[in-house]
C-alpha cells in the first residue's frame, strides 16, 4: 500500500514539472537561455 502512494506521489510531481516546463516553452523560456531567451544570443530559436 505504501509504495502505491509514492508512485502516485511521484506521478503526480512530475506531471506538474511536465506542465511547468511546456508552460515556460509557450512562454518564450527556456532552460539553455536561463529563462530569458532575448540574452541568449539565438541559440533557443528566438534571440
Amino acid at each position: 500500500m505504501g509504495t502505491a502512494v509514492v508512485l502516485v506521489v511521484l506521478i503526480g510531481i512530475v506531471a506538474l514539472v511536465i506542465k511547468s516546463m511546456i508552460r515556460d516553452k509557450k512562454n518564450g523560456k527556456s532552460l539553455q537561455c536561463g529563462g530569458d531567451c532575448k540574452g541568449c544570443g539565438g541559440h533557443c530559436g528566438r534571440g
